[in-house]
């Protein structure tokens, strides 16, 4: 066989190789870029960009930029390719860009599970922004009512959009809440009882158990040991479900008090048909309330349904 030959099947096979190598890379840059609806409770809608709207069925691909919505009493879960998992809420619409790496939260609830190695994601709100990395969280926002944020397991750090260089770090069994429309800066977190709330969120014990309930369990074992040790006090007012109202629930501390701002923004999102799915959040006795802040205290997750 000539030179040119040998010089013509190795440049072929070269050429053929390189084109398997990127029609590969493009395969994984898809599903990387997409997700799959693995739960479905009632009412859930994939609405794909330029296209109506559909029932979403077990087993859909959910490509990049498609929206998906929940409707009243429903919920719905998403896994994408590197195992992160997307739990939706009732009355939510979720959607994502590249993957797991931006996903955006319109209006509504959701749990978000990122496996440890699986790399970074960020949750985009129309005022805040969370990285997270390893974790697992669940946010609840509604425009010009209220954003509240918790870390089950793991850490995670909210940045505010209208100011540079403004975050807070949640740490594992925190909760931060504060009004989307605020001029000051975000508040200090507050600790959630993990305990209560893996119990209680419908957007944990209406699915499958989470890879990370062994770590979530983990953190709930610290908060015992805390509470033990009396660093970390239960109290009786707490948050049932959606919103941000301040219940008592053992009127034994006539002192006690839902903070000022926490009332204001149940308020303005009275009107709101949601439900966060979670539970309930418990402060300390005689809190010290100030704008945007809620006192710090042991919280938990209760939903009322």
């Amino acid at each position: 066989m000539g030179i040119n030959h040998i010089f013509r099947f190795s440049l072929i096979g070269s050429i053929a190789l390189v084109c398997a190598t990127i029609a590969a890379r493009s395969t994984i840059a898809a599903e990387r870029n997409e997700a799959t609806v693995t739960q479905i409770i009632n009412d859930v809608q994939l609405r794909p960009t330029g296209a109506a709207a559909k029932a979403a069925v077990l087993n859909d691909n959910v490509p990049d930029g498609t929206a998906v919505q929940t409707g009243m009493d429903s919920r719905t879960e998403l896994t994408f390719s590197d195992q992160t998992l997307a739990r939706l809420s009732a009355n939510t619409v979720f959607s994502f860009n590249k993957g797991t790496r931006n996903l955006d939260l319109a209006e509504g609830a959701m749990l978000l599970q990122v496996p440890k190695g699986a790399g970074g994601a960020k949750i985009t709100t129309a005022a805040v922004t969370a990285a997270i990395t390893g974790t697992t969280v669940i946010v609840e926002y509604h425009p010009h009512a209220y954003i509240k944020f918790m870390s089950l397991e793991g850490t995670a750090r909210l940045y505010l959009k209208r100011r540079w260089g403004e975050s807070v770090l949640i740490r594992p069994g925190q909760m931060l809440i504060t009004n989307p429309d605020a001029k000051g800066g975000l508040p200090d977190p507050v600790d959630v009882d993990l305990e209560r709330l893996l119990k209680t969120s419908l957007l944990i014990i209406d699915f499958p158990p989470l890879g990370s309930q062994n770590l979530i369990a983990k953190e709930s074992e610290k908060q015992q040991r805390a509470k033990s040790k009396r660093t970390l006090i239960d109290t009786n007012l707490v948050i049932f479900g959606k919103g941000t109202l301040v219940s008592l629930t053992n009127p034994v501390q006539p002192n006690a008090a839902a903070p000022a701002a926490v009332a204001s923004a149940e308020s303005r999102s009275a009107a709101i048909p949601s439900s966060t799915d979670l539970g309930t959040i418990q402060t300390p006795p005689n809190p010290q309330s100030t704008p945007n802040r809620l006192p710090a205290g042991s919280y938990a997750a209760d939903n009322p349904r």
